[in-house]
């Protein structure tokens, strides 16, 4: 992968961004990050990984994620805590490994943990499905590789953006540091799940090596948002306000809506994406035939 520094940003500070000790291990077919995410992605970056390139201060919340490793690590030293423990259990032919953040040994089982530094929206409308998949995941492996049951899943919510006059308001939480309990499935439903992704990529794999297509995304791997329609009251001078009133799924819906108010409404059409598609969260927008596909779609839709 290619960094740029289109900021100009300080040596020193681009040094310590460069820096990433993260290792998935010599003899690992995919990691659990990677299984639980797209396969088309997946390939997409080992293929491309000359071409890619990512601005320095893009890597700025993934160190923020390592630096606070770093600091909560000394107090999980001793026999109550295992601290980010590289896994590996052979499955379907492929080496799955995995290096959980913390474990938590109790009579009962494993209490597992992972450390996200994330937006406080992100537990306001959570849990993020791929943080329930990505534990599962987690779960699976440990009971596997060490044949010990996980008994809790948690995310330490690290938030960024925490706002202290929104807390205990609604959903908001009241903390910086928040604690999300993640559903733990059942573990006839891990192994179908895991068992699945692994088919899934295994199969992407086989179906490059034929020079075939590559499985699409799904829309909750591209983080899709619908296209809605906001339903919104007009000022004095005749011009929408800012916050919609109600907001539909379907124009009929919205317009129906209207229709059956006497007060003078407009309905404002919020266009949805594929998040990460568009900002390339992903990396390999610019070299995936769904991308550009998506894109002159939107072209022809205009």
């Amino acid at each position: 992968m290619k960094l740029t520094n289109k900021f100009a940003l300080p040596d020193f500070v681009v040094d310590a961004l460069r820096f990433d000790d993260y290792d998935a291990g010599y003899t690992t077919s995919r990691s659990i990050t990677q299984l639980t995410d797209s396969p088309q992605v997946q390939i997409l970056r080992k293929e491309k990984d000359d071409e890619i390139e990512q601005d320095v201060s893009d890597l700025i919340y993934p160190r923020f994620g390592t630096a606070g490793h770093k600091m909560f690590e000394p107090a999980t030293k001793g026999e109550k805590y295992i601290s980010e423990e590289r896994l590996y259990f052979k499955r379907s032919g492929w080496n799955i490994s995995g290096k959980p953040d913390y474990q938590k040994l109790t009579p009962e089982g494993i209490e597992c943990s992972d450390l996200k530094f994330t937006s406080a929206w992100s537990v306001v409308f959570g849990p993020k499905i791929e943080w329930v998949n990505q534990l599962n995941g987690y779960a699976w492996l440990i009971r596997h590789a060490k044949n010990v049951n996980v008994t809790s899943l948690q995310i330490i919510a690290i938030l960024r953006d925490f706002d202290r006059r929104k807390a205990g308001t609604s959903n908001y939480p009241d903390s910086p540091i928040t604690i999300v309990n993640m559903p733990l499935w059942s573990h006839d439903k891990q192994d179908e799940y895991m068992d699945g992704r692994i088919k899934i990529h295994q199969g992407a794999e086989l179906e490059r090596l034929k020079s075939n297509p590559l499985p699409l995304c799904s829309a909750e791997e591209r983080w899709a948002k619908p296209t809605t329609y906001a339903v919104k009251g007009l000022t004095a001078d005749g011009k929408p306000k800012k916050r919609a009133l109600r907001v539909f799924e379907s124009i009929v819906e919205a317009q129906a809506y209207v229709d059956s108010n006497d007060a003078a409404y407009v309905v404002e059409e919020r266009p949805g994406e594929s998040t990460r598609c568009v900002q390339n969260w992903c990396l390999v927008n610019q070299f995936c035939s769904q991308f550009k596909s998506m894109a002159e779609k939107n072209n022809d839709d205009i």
